[in-house]
């Protein structure tokens, strides 16, 4: 598979960083479309909306540095190549939240409201990012045989990009693609609840990657590792039981308290 979209000789664009793109315009759109539902500043929105992808690029960036540390060391230049893979959505994730959380307790702002907002897209965004770990031959599984790849109902040209270096891969990246896009169709359905309460469909994602991402992660070979721990796994489950309290506990009370669609007067401003 060749990962080069397009070489103009002075300049090369990656199918990686296209995907990457893609990925964070849908996100951003998805995100817009609430925002102006909830009758939210653009100005608080855009800002924010900035900031956290700059913050989540390096915390994703950063996150797969430390865990290949004795690498970028040897080799310091490479930690700029991101075109070449190496963004863990993980480290995005923590960088992101961090950020919206101090940026909402700076403007004084529901950061769960915010979190449910970029929460909405998530997991349709990460289902168009995980095609820029296809192009670029990485994020797969381990070795399976041609018969078997035929077997499932996928495309020819998938089957031709998990041949690589001579055998045939289980297509990890596309099982995760495609539990993406199912969860984001149930958030669509969780959203259509009038009694939905604010922080629910953060708890939703958080659950949701967490499961799928835990036995997706089992069959992978490059994955993370701390010691003999698969960090992503590790991770899955911390925020699996986050997201499972959260839901929990957010249900407690009257079904009429902490509504996400209470709109108070001039609730966001900048």
């Amino acid at each position: 598979m060749d990962g080069i979209a397009l070489d103009l000789g002075f300049i090369q664009i990656y199918w990686y960083s296209i995907c990457m793109l893609l990925a964070i315009i849908a996100g951003a759109t998805i995100a817009y479309i609430e925002v102006k539902k909830q009758n939210i500043s653009m100005d608080f929105f855009i800002n924010m909306l900035f900031w956290t992808i700059i913050f989540g690029i390096i915390g994703a960036r950063l996150y797969y540095v430390l865990f290949n540390l004795e690498y970028y060391l040897k080799n310091p230049v490479e930690i700029l190549k991101i075109w070449n893979g190496g963004l863990a959505i993980h480290g995005a994730v923590i960088a992101g939240v961090l950020w919206i959380w101090y940026y909402t307790r700076k403007y004084k702002v529901k950061t769960l409201k915010i979190l449910d907002i970029a929460a909405t897209g998530m997991l349709f965004s990460q289902a168009i990012g995980r095609w820029g770990n296809f192009f670029n031959g990485e994020a797969h599984g381990g070795i399976v045989s041609l018969e078997f790849l035929q077997k499932l109902p996928i495309p020819q040209f998938i089957i031709d990009g998990m041949y690589i270096n001579g055998v045939y891969y289980h297509p990890t990246f596309l099982y995760e693609s495609v539990w993406n896009i199912i969860g984001f169709i149930i958030i669509l359905i969780l959203k259509r609840n009038k009694y939905r309460k604010t922080g629910q469909i953060t708890g939703f994602y958080l659950m949701w990657y967490s499961f799928g991402r835990f036995f997706i992660e089992m069959l992978r070979t490059d994955s993370l590792m701390l010691g003999s721990i698969k960090v992503a796994m590790l991770i899955s489950i911390i925020l699996f039981i986050v997201g499972l309290l959260m839901f929990i506990l957010l249900r407690k009370g009257s079904r009429f308290d902490r509504l996400y669609n209470e709109v108070e007067k001039d609730e966001i401003r900048f």
